[in-house]
């Protein structure tokens, strides 16, 4: 196959990776909101299938000899078992809980502030200097906030508090997942290393919300349907797309390409869903994607070899 058209499988991977991972938001909040869906039951049920997939996929197109190669070292498993914990679980759970009291499109945004809380995270663990584009992404990250939260009014908040908090802490956590993540990733496939962390994450929060324990008979055929859409295409063929396209495209192509996934979680929660969205929540909206798109644009950040979600 030529190197065009590597090129171009590449784009179609990661523009339609990004694209449903924003979607797969979306179509979460329609669950939360109209079918009751409990998010408890909703991640553990989300990680433990797309895990398995994800791992399936491994066997059969990877080195299959990983899947259980990265549990022969002790030091590398007891990583892999944080990372699942405090990591993928911690991501997942925030995510869809910042969705639950709120709406995909601000759940996704807020999420998107990990890579300004790593760049303060870095500065003050003096691995790092701050530069002129830290500033300006820095500035970025706090006008789209204020007005993405406020839509231009401090007299009060046009988000739910709920929905804020959760969001915060799923970028907290994306900042967790993304750093941990990298001494796992420069030994093993992340297909392997994501693909464990959801099992391990999804077969901890079993304890608390087991898989079976629910009302299946109350469910649609719609609200299947749209299960099958969070599971399999908003997070397995999302995030299997993503890996693939590193194939073909540098990192910062695929890192610059994967800002439609707030913008397509923004554009569907309007549209689709109806959620009101007032202008000044649009321009909070392009402050954080032009912050993503600084950051992506930097030679620096293309080295930098992340899970993703």
């Amino acid at each position: 196959m030529n190197k065009p058209t590597n090129r171009r499988t590449g784009l179609f991977f990661v523009i339609t990776g990004a694209i449903l991972w924003g979607v797969g938001g979306t179509v979460a909040q329609k669950l939360f909101q109209q079918y009751a869906i409990d998010v408890d039951w909703l991640v553990t049920t989300r990680l433990l299938i797309a895990g398995f997939l994800l791992l399936t996929v491994q066997f059969f197109l990877k080195e299959r000899s990983q899947i259980l190669g990265v549990w022969k070292n002790r030091r590398t498993a007891i990583q892999l078992i944080i990372f699942g914990l405090l990591g993928m679980l911690a991501v997942q759970y925030t995510y869809m809980a910042s969705i639950s009291h709120g709406n995909a499109a601000v759940a996704t945004l807020l999420q998107y502030l990990a890579p300004v809380m790593i760049i303060v995270y870095l500065i003050l663990r003096k691995q790092t200097v701050l530069t002129r584009q830290d500033l300006l992404t820095v500035s970025l990250a706090l006008v789209g906030c204020f007005f993405l939260l406020t839509n231009g009014s401090i007299s009060g908040l046009s988000v739910p508090t709920l929905a804020i908090i959760w969001g915060v802490l799923s970028g907290l956590a994306l900042t967790f997942y993304t750093l941990y993540a990298i001494p796992l990733l420069r030994q093993y496939d992340s297909l392997v290393v994501v693909g464990w962390a959801m099992i391990i994450g999804g077969f901890a929060l079993s304890f608390i919300h087991p898989p079976w324990q629910m009302d299946f008979t109350s469910l649609t055929l719609e609200s299947y349907l749209y299960l099958v859409f969070v599971i399999l295409f908003g997070t397995m063929i999302a995030f299997w797309f993503y890996i693939e396209s590193l194939q073909s495209l540098s990192p910062k192509e695929t890192s610059l390409l994967g800002s439609l996934e707030p913008l397509a979680a923004v554009v569907t929660t309007v549209i689709w869903l109806k959620e009101p969205f007032g202008f000044f929540q649009w321009i909070g909206t392009a402050c954080i994607i032009g912050m993503i798109l600084v950051l992506s644009l930097n030679k620096k950040s293309s080295s930098t070899k992340s899970p993703s979600q």
